[in-house]
């Protein structure tokens, strides 16, 4: 039997304003904040092939999880997903970390489609961009679909402690192999961040 492919996983929250019948995430947010519809996006990653993962562009990975949201009745499961980590956007000072999630509620198939944009320059703040999510929903089983809510989610600090508290390697042989595949995680991870922002990344002490 052939051994299973090591791989990675790890859980996230974002959460924050969204509201139906808007197209715009800003816009969406805002309406959303103000009459008290937030939309929350538990998505767990699954990376079956790191080192796939690490090699390929797009470095692709899958998304499963649910959604809550109030106007649908509380929690939605999710049934496809797909994740990117600083994907090419086609502008050579962007990349794009892409998290999308079909699911069904009332009969109705809707898919959520969300990116956070990393750009190279100093001027945008690191956090920030990466820890905000400007997220679209639409109707049917992709992102084609016509846009039917918008908003913007965003990982707090507290969120983002959780979530690096998750991360484990799947399929190791043994305990220094998934340590090993964490750190080469973290280190694409930094790596990528600081080919977009360089010298200007905050410095210790």
């Amino acid at each position: 039997m052939q051994d299973e492919t090591l791989g990675l996983t790890f859980r996230e929250v974002m959460t924050g304003g969204f509201a139906m019948g808007e197209t715009d995430p800003a816009t969406g947010m805002a309406k959303g904040a103000a009459v008290g519809t937030d939309l929350a996006l538990h998505a767990t990653v699954l990376i079956n092939d790191l080192d796939r993962f690490l090699a390929e562009p797009d470095h692709p990975g899958g998304l499963a999880g649910s959604i809550d949201f109030a106007p649908f009745s509380g929690t939605c499961t999710g049934s496809t997903g797909v994740f990117n980590l600083f994907n090419p956007s086609g502008q050579p000072d962007l990349k794009l970390m892409v998290y999308e999630l079909g699911f069904s509620h009332g009969g109705t198939d809707y898919y959520l489609a969300g990116q956070k944009e990393v750009r190279n320059d100093p001027v945008f703040d690191m956090w920030k961009q990466t820890t905000t999510l400007y997220t679209t929903l639409h109707a049917g089983n992709d992102k084609s679909g016509t846009v039917v809510g918008a908003g913007v989610l965003s990982l707090g600090v507290m969120d983002l402690i959780r979530m690096l508290g998750t991360v484990h390697a799947t399929n190791a042989d043994s305990p220094t192999q998934a340590a090993a595949a964490i750190a080469r995680f973290g280190q694409f991870f930094l790596g990528q961040l600081w080919d977009s922002y360089g010298g200007h990344l905050p410095h210790a002490g």
